[in-house]
């Protein structure tokens, strides 16, 4: 285990991803803790503050649940051994960001809860914006909480709802009656694998089969990477349930509106792997499709077209084929930096982003450089890339920007923060332009996104201020760590 002395979140400047979930359940009884280890590397993107396993067997005593989780990478907190100490058929894993609730052991998950019916295990993507009400009404009932994240205010009601359900996964669909809110639930009871996502869709949720085995999990690359095929998509509000007898859904409990699904189009965007499919839709091709729009709406004189690694590439690649001008990397990207590393001393600080990036002058030196980036959050890692650009003697720095300009915080998962610490939100394009240093500056439009998303319906709620949910009038998105 590596001894991590500081945690910078925000070393690469980018927005994240509040986890991932993965869950397994192999009806021929072999174990399944391996397998949940390298789905959730797979996910890995998705969350690298924490991770955690949690498996039963459904041939042993009913409700025993062997659980391991810990701060830190999966290949940081796992090691052989312990993967093989989860002995179990059934089980369920999780990667964290935290965008609500501290970055600690114990909100790490899976949560394991047991109650009067027996146990559950549960991981969580998404956030609740009625979070604040839902504790104060348990805390008044007595409810003690182990943890300040809202993944166990939806663990508690589904406890309670099983007392007076005729089984867990009727409990879990009157307990999404409560919740308002982002969320995609993978939930192990004694003999069941169940998976829901909410009502808009805002989070990712897929199930998949290897041989005799069940999976539900965030991202289609997570299949592939165990060599699993992939079913279907979890439908809005739908709840799907994993038994001796296979795959069941009962549609009658299905309460979206297809009118209000909303999901999160940053997905396609940059938080997704670009090998996965969302809801039908190639997020690889989604950013080629930005990079093309890009080319259309806004065409710059060139002589090099490059990303900023990784989600930037594909929509260069996009805005290249489109433009005609070249395709190139500038940029090369040190692997073995994660979210975590050592502070230095005052008298040797070292740029974050010098330690994750460095720019190849070869491919630069002369060259009008397009540099196409995901996203403009604060401005800051921007504006010290355009600076390393211009450093290894890029004539010019234009740079194109695959979403449109942030200004409205996200309560569904995504740490966009406060409206005042968006450099978009009280700026023009030229002013941005100016603190970037760039030679020019321009966003995707916001029509655009439409057509990433494949004509879906999206939320679009960081860029328009027009959320699906009447945003919270508390702070639900607790102790950021920035």
């Amino acid at each position: 285990m590596s001894i991590i002395s500081y945690m910078e979140p925000d070393i690469d400047g980018k927005l994240h991803e509040e986890c991932g979930v993965f869950g397994m359940y192999d009806l021929d009884g072999g174990e399944v803790a391996s397998t949940i280890y390298y789905g959730l590397f797979a996910l890995q993107h998705r969350g690298q503050e924490s991770c955690g396993i949690a498996v039963s067997d459904t041939c042993g005593p009913k409700g025993s649940v062997n659980a391991y989780k810990g701060m830190g990478l999966c290949n940081e907190v796992f090691t052989p051994e312990t993967l093989e100490s989860l002995h179990g058929d059934l089980g369920v894993g999780h990667v964290r960001y935290s965008t609500a609730g501290s970055s600690s052991r114990e909100n790490a998950q899976p949560l394991v809860l047991n109650y009067i019916k027996g146990t559950l295990a549960l991981a969580h993507n998404g956030n609740l914006v009625n979070a604040p009400e839902l504790r104060r009404e348990l805390a008044y009932t007595g409810a003690i909480f182990q943890t300040t994240i809202d993944s166990e205010l939806i663990a508690y009601y589904i406890a309670r709802e099983r007392i007076g359900s005729r089984n867990v996964q009727e409990a879990v669909v009157r307990a999404m009656k409560r919740l308002s809110g982002a969320y995609s639930l993978v939930i192990m009871s004694p003999r069941k694998l169940i998976g829901a996502r909410d009502p808009f869709g805002f989070k990712p949720l897929c199930i998949g089969k290897k041989d005799n085995a069940y999976i539900l999990t965030s991202e289609t690359c997570a299949l592939a990477t165990i060599g699993a095929e992939f079913i279907r998509d979890v439908e809005p509000g739908e709840v799907v349930t994993i038994t001796r007898d296979g795959l069941h859904s009962d549609r009658s409990m299905c309460f979206a509106d297809p009118e209000k699904q909303a999901r999160c189009v940053f997905e396609y965007i940059y938080f997704a792997r670009p090998d996965t499919v969302f809801d039908g839709v190639s997020v690889y091709h989604s950013r080629i499709l930005a990079g093309r729009c890009l080319a259309k709406d806004s065409p710059v004189d060139a002589d090099l077209v490059v990303g900023v690694p990784e989600s930037g590439n594909a929509a260069a690649l996009g805005y290249a084929l489109e433009s005609g001008i070249p395709y190139g990397t500038a940029f090369v990207k040190n692997t073995y930096v994660g979210r975590t590393f050592i502070k230095p001393k005052q008298s040797n600080r070292v740029s974050s982003v010098r330690v994750k990036l460095n720019v190849l002058k070869e491919a630069v030196e002369g060259k009008r450089v397009i540099m196409i980036d995901d996203s403009i959050v604060r401005g800051t890692t921007s504006h010290q890339i355009v600076r390393m650009l211009r450093e290894a003697g890029a004539a010019e720095v234009h740079v194109m920007v695959s979403a449109p300009p942030f200004l409205h915080p996200c309560y569904f998962g995504t740490d966009i923060p406060s409206e005042e610490q968006l450099i978009a939100h009280d700026k023009t394009i030229d002013e941005i332009c100016m603190l970037l240093g760039a030679d020019s500056l321009s966003y995707l439009r916001m029509e655009r996104l439409y057509e990433m998303a494949g004509g879906l319906p999206i939320c679009t709620a960081c860029f328009s201020g027009d959320y699906p949910i009447a945003p919270p009038t508390e702070d639900i998105r607790g102790d950021y760590v920035r």
